[in-house]
């Protein structure tokens, strides 16, 4: 017998039990598959971790309480793999209405830095958190999807038919998801809601929505001004350093003093629904804004206040110099003027930037004119396109808020977040009439990518809640 009646504490009951007796030691398996995503795993086919990431997942999906669930791992040519599970509606629910959930199963790389205790495929408990790379980013959101529709249907809770897609390359830009999509839109069919467990939170006491993703833009710059190294006695003041060249290119670029990106088209106007969320964000997090990031004692935020921070991080262009060739180590570096300086320049873009015509005023920036006609190029440039979400349908905020009071007894809060999802934007041009909840356990100290990545074990319990209590809505 199917109900429309939705009691929190019997939803929550069911979700927590599942958490504890199937998730988090599915969950601990994956942790110790070193999954990484394909740039950083140059023979990821022949090592097959990602295959085992995704036939874990696949095994685990089988294995629920959903009537007529079908999991399916497809392979396409030279691309790596994806688990594609369709979910039937579920009790009085309506049959041609569908939700898209997203979330992806590969890692970023190991880095240095954890604690003792603690290392990237080491699963470990404490404190509520689960430690060990890609549990909250994001090996949880298969688990939590499936488990919210399951403890739906254990309370007779009618549903829409869902279908959740979950790929292995997101780390990397999503460069093999558009061929899935397009693969199985036939498949997927139109959805009207889409649900990506692939964000962060402002904090772990309610429910954060991202209602906006920067896009972003990659690029190897690199400058030479002689053929081979110099004894810097001998040649410096006549050969120009290769270093100060690329400083030179850079300042065309971004303001030294104060970091701004100087790139017009680089740029774009805040809307005033997102002014408006940053200001009631910064009002409920505070010193939050800030203090979540490992500053060193004495070492001082950027921007002027808790707004201009968030709309810092969010929809104002950046500049990061990821990684550096032609330096030598300090302990080999010899009286020696090099030949060639090389970055890896990160830029992020507004929501709204177009990737293409950023690159090409990047790359006229960057390499024309160069200073003392120094060999410069800009290359390996890639883009992505980033995502501004459509406003919540009436129905979808009251959702949203009912789930949020419900579970955390907190409201939800909108924010825009600084990283890229790259299948938002491909979802919003390919279905303009979607709604959007796209939400995380990413909050403070969780610190996805670096060392001691953790899931907050009670924020994901609460936020499976959430979204079935959306579902049900829906």
């Amino acid at each position: 017998m199917t109900t429309t009646t939705l009691d929190p504490a019997a939803l929550m009951a069911h979700v927590q039990n599942n958490w504890k007796t199937s998730i988090l030691p599915a969950l601990s398996e994956f942790i110790k598959i070193p999954a990484k995503s394909p740039d950083f795993d140059a023979e990821w086919a022949k090592n097959g971790f990602l295959d085992q990431a995704v036939e874990l997942a696949a095994e685990w999906s089988r294995g629920r309480k959903l009537e007529g669930a079908t999991v399916e791992v497809i392979k396409l040519d030279g691309l790596t793999p994806t688990l594609f599970i369709e979910v039937p509606a579920f009790g009085e629910a309506p049959s041609e209405g569908t939700v898209l959930m997203y979330g992806h199963l590969d890692k970023q790389p190991e880095v240095t830095g954890w604690d003792d205790n603690k290392g990237p495929w080491k699963p470990v408990i404490e404190d509520g958190k689960l430690y060990g790379r890609g549990a909250a980013d994001d090996g949880y959101a298969v688990f939590g999807s499936l488990g919210a529709l399951e403890a739906l249907q254990a309370e007779g809770i009618s549903h829409p038919r869902c279908v959740v897609l979950i790929e292995t390359s997101e780390e990397s830009g999503s460069p093999h998801l558009a061929a899935y999509v397009e693969h199985l839109k036939n498949r997927i069919g139109t959805p009207n809601l889409v649900v990506c467990l692939d964000s962060g939170a402002g904090d772990y006491e309610r429910m954060w929505l991202c209602t906006s993703l920067r896009g972003n833009v990659t690029g190897d710059l690199c400058v030479s001004t002689v053929t081979e190294g110099i004894h810097s006695g001998d040649a410096s003041g006549i050969v120009p350093s290769s270093f100060r060249v690329v400083r030179q290119l850079l300042d065309r670029v971004e303001d030294a003093a104060t970091g701004e990106v100087i790139v017009e088209e680089l740029r774009a106007e805040v809307p005033p629904d997102r002014l408006a969320q940053a200001q009631a964000a910064a009002g409920v997090l505070g010193d939050g804004v800030h203090d979540k990031y490992p500053f060193q004692p004495n070492a001082e935020p950027m921007g002027a206040d808790g707004v201009d921070r968030i709309l810092g991080r969010t929809w104002r262009p950046t500049l990061s110099v990821t990684g550096a060739d032609g330096l030598p180590s300090i302990a080999n570096a010899g009286n020696v003027l090099r030949p060639e300086t090389q970055l890896k320049l990160s830029f992020r873009l507004a929501p709204t930037t177009d990737p293409d015509v950023a690159i090409k005023a990047l790359e006229g920036a960057l390499t024309s004119s160069p200073p003392h006609q120094a060999q410069v190029a800009f290359k390996n440039v890639d883009g992505a396109t980033g995502w501004n979400a459509p406003p919540f349908a009436p129905w979808l905020d009251d959702a949203i808020q009912e789930s949020s009071e419900a579970f955390f007894g907190q409201p939800a809060v909108s924010l825009g977040e600084g990283g890229t999802i790259p299948l938002m934007g491909l979802l919003g041009e390919s279905f303009p009439e979607a709604q959007f909840v796209i939400t995380g356990v990413l909050g403070p100290g969780s610190n996805a990518h670096g060392p001691n990545e953790f899931l907050h074990i009670q924020m994901a319990e609460r936020l499976t809640a959430c979204v079935a209590w959306i579902l049900a809505r829906a």
